[in-house]
């Protein structure tokens, strides 16, 4: 008798938890899409030495110059080549974005871990901070610490610095990240995981760090994005009053603030800087839009019937 034929099956291919968030994720146009552009307007800013044009050289021949094979987003009133200055002010905004990122994500995710895990007094002293704080008129605050920052003679706080921006956005952004924190630890402290390593003996702060901060990572890095944005925002809007990164020095919010004695015959200075910004912080929403489903875990990835 000849050995009947055996057919052989090709088990199926392991996924691991970063496949189906970036199945997930390359599922949503928008975030794809917002991820292309944001690639796009960060290598232009980190490229930007390669221009042929100083950022802060005038040139009074060329003044006011429309948009053109040799200044494609025109110059400024001082001759300065637009598209040069705004990337180097894309250069300034998206730093001061990614530094109050980091310092909101310093404060705020160990006071929400503290919070949300401990609870009891702990919770109600952080939580009462964290409420007055949200009491607060944030633009008025802003423009208060922004100036006492900027007069405070010290080092690592000069007048016109990245630093004291990042360091006066991020002082008022941070609670809405403690208070996403809280929430995420006061559910998940209570999941049968985190009871069974708190009956062994584990440390709190090691379940903390081990167990549950892991398990709370994904609405941590939407708020990120999402506080980038609000930063990028906040800093052109500190520039744009005055109070931000102060000329020569460009950035997104002081370009626009230069462009409103000339909007009229000259709305090319308004355009590209707005235009600049209106793409980086739609960039960025549509990547934390985009991040929030991918790191849904009932977000259902097929319509029901669909192979």
């Amino acid at each position: 008798m000849q050995p009947s034929d055996r057919t052989t099956e090709r088990p199926p291919e392991a996924h691991t938890m970063a496949d189906e968030i970036w199945n997930r994720f390359r599922r949503h146009p928008g975030a794809v899409g917002g991820a292309i552009v944001f690639a796009v307007l960060v290598l232009a800013v980190l490229l930007a030495p390669l221009s042929p044009y100083d950022p802060t050289k005038s040139d009074v021949l060329d003044r006011l110059q429309p948009p053109s094979l040799d200044h494609p987003m025109g110059t400024d009133p001082l001759g300065r080549d637009l598209m040069t200055r705004a990337l180097y002010g894309g250069r300034i905004s998206l730093l001061v974005g990614a530094m109050v990122v980091g310092i909101v994500l310093l404060i705020g995710v160990p006071l929400g871990a503290l919070a949300g895990y401990f609870g009891g007094w702990v919770d109600n002293v952080i939580m009462r901070i964290t409420d007055a704080a949200l009491t607060l008129p944030a633009l008025l605050v802003l423009i208060l610490l922004s100036t006492i920052l900027r007069e405070i003679d010290l080092p690592i706080l000069q007048r016109n610095s990245v630093l004291t921006i990042a360091l006066v956005i991020g002082l008022l952004s941070w609670m809405t990240t403690a208070r996403l924190v809280r929430a995420s630890f006061l559910s998940i402290r209570e999941k049968d995981f985190v009871m069974a390593a708190r009956s062994v003996g584990v440390s709190d702060f090691r379940i903390m760090r081990r167990h549950v901060l892991p398990n709370a990572a994904g609405p941590i890095i939407v708020e990120a994005t999402l506080e980038m944005g609000y930063a990028i925002m906040q800093e052109s809007g500190l520039s744009f009053l005055g109070l931000g990164i102060q000329p020569p020095t460009p950035s997104w919010g002081n370009l626009l603030s230069n462009a409103q004695a000339h909007l009229a015959p000259h709305p090319w200075l308004a355009i590209f800087p707005g235009l600049m910004i209106f793409l980086a912080i739609i960039a960025v929403n549509y990547i934390g839009d985009g991040l929030r489903d991918a790191l849904d875990p009932f977000k259902v990835l097929h319509k029901v019937g669909e192979v």
